[in-house]
């Protein structure tokens, strides 16, 4: 088999990075041997760990489950740190041989000690930022011939929470409690709730009930909901009193203004189900064309360019998570069309919220989860 059928194999790839970390590292941690023994175990544990973590859903004890998924995910995320430092730091060292002659053993081994005890900083700290939940951020959309009876209409927006091994009842509470404090006209749930099926964790997204906004809850699939069982959790978001859209469309009237919601199913829906192709301009099929405000509610950014032809002022969309924690929101951008934050193309506002919760490693850093509070503006109100 060729070297570069080898490394396309997820397993084979997983303990190759481990391998260079370790070769790397443990021989530069050098006067500590019980701290090389350390590393070595732990890289060990996590090359099993890692793959264990992502397909425990098929266990029977749920309990032994999740408690596999803890540890397996904050092995996944203190790896991520690890792997990303270590090559920063041999760039650092390459450069580094040609200026240091003497003493470059020392400058390997204090380098080594860096990338160790940066890697746990930054894995507690994303741990800590990550549980503590998300926070409010605020964004003005303009929106242009916006009427009176909409200026300041509010949108709440929720995504990417990833209910599962790791976020339980308790962390839904919190959301909702949060979300319901702003009083939104309307409330948009833009896929990727769970992660697992709803005989294991209807439980946990009961609180998802009480959300309350005058108009409603409206919910669009993401990818998640389709590898967790899409057409049971669909009747159960339905039954928690979420409109759920479907290439569909409503039209809500506001203070004698009109507005079309829609929302599409997930771009890779027909995988699953050849009829839920997504289709932003088939969830607009027999909208009335004077409505003031036409919103598309999408999982993925990429649904943009069919939106803005379509004819969509403002889309929300999810999926990227902002890349969740450094360095990968750097480079989040060259996988989507748009990776986090309020963008335009041509007329169409595009919003990406860098996700509600958090998916695998419970790690956050440089990128804080998010509940996305939009208030529709007039064009000329914002410079």
């Amino acid at each position: 088999m060729s070297p570069r059928r080898l490394l396309s194999n997820p397993l084979i790839l997983l303990v190759v990075l481990h391998v260079y970390v370790g070769w790397r590292l443990i021989p530069a941690l050098s006067g500590v041997a019980a701290a090389q023994i350390a590393f070595a175990v732990y890289l060990l544990a996590s090359c099993g760990l890692m793959p264990v973590s992502m397909s425990v859903r098929s266990m029977r004890n749920q309990r032994l489950a999740e408690r596999l998924a803890w540890v397996g995910f904050l092995a996944m995320g203190l790896f991520s740190s690890l792997f990303v430092l270590t090559l920063l730091r041999d760039g650092f060292l390459a450069v580094a041989s040609f200026v240091v002659h003497t003493e470059f053993e020392k400058l390997a081994s204090v380098t080594a000690w860096i990338v160790v005890v940066g890697a746990l900083f930054l894995s507690i700290a994303g741990l800590c930022i990550a549980r503590r939940g998300a926070s409010v951020q605020r964004v003005d959309v303009p929106i242009r011939d916006l009427p009176d009876a909409l200026h300041g209409f509010s949108i709440v927006q929720i995504s990417d929470i990833h209910v599962g091994a790791t976020i339980k009842r308790a962390f839904v509470t919190a959301i909702v409690d949060r979300v319901n404090t702003l009083r939104a006209d309307l409330i948009a749930v833009t896929g990727d709730v769970v992660d697992g099926t709803v005989a294991h964790l209807s439980a946990h997204t009961e609180p998802l009930s009480q959300l309350t906004a005058r108009h409603g809850a409206f919910f669009v699939t993401g990818n998640h909901e389709y590898y967790s069982g899409e057409r049971e959790w669909s009747a159960e978001f339905k039954r928690l009193g979420m409109t759920v859209l479907k290439n569909q469309h409503v039209v809500l009237t506001h203070d004698e203004a009109s507005l079309v919601i829609a929302g599409v199913t997930d771009e890779s829906a027909h995988h699953f189900d050849p009829a839920q192709r997504s289709d932003p301009a088939a969830s607009l099929l027999g909208a009335p064309a004077d409505a003031h405000v036409r919103l598309l509610l999408a999982h993925r950014p990429s649904s943009a360019i069919a939106a803005e032809q379509a004819g969509f002022d403002l889309q929300l969309s999810g999926h990227t998570h902002g890349g969740q924690f450094w360095p990968w929101n750097h480079f989040v951008g060259f996988f989507n069309t748009f990776s986090a934050g309020l963008n335009q193309l041509n007329d169409l506002w595009v919003y990406v919220n860098r996700g509600t919760g958090y998916w695998g490693p419970p790690k956050r850093f440089g990128v804080p989860a998010e509940i996305t509070h939009i208030c529709l503006v007039p064009a000329l109100a914002v410079s």
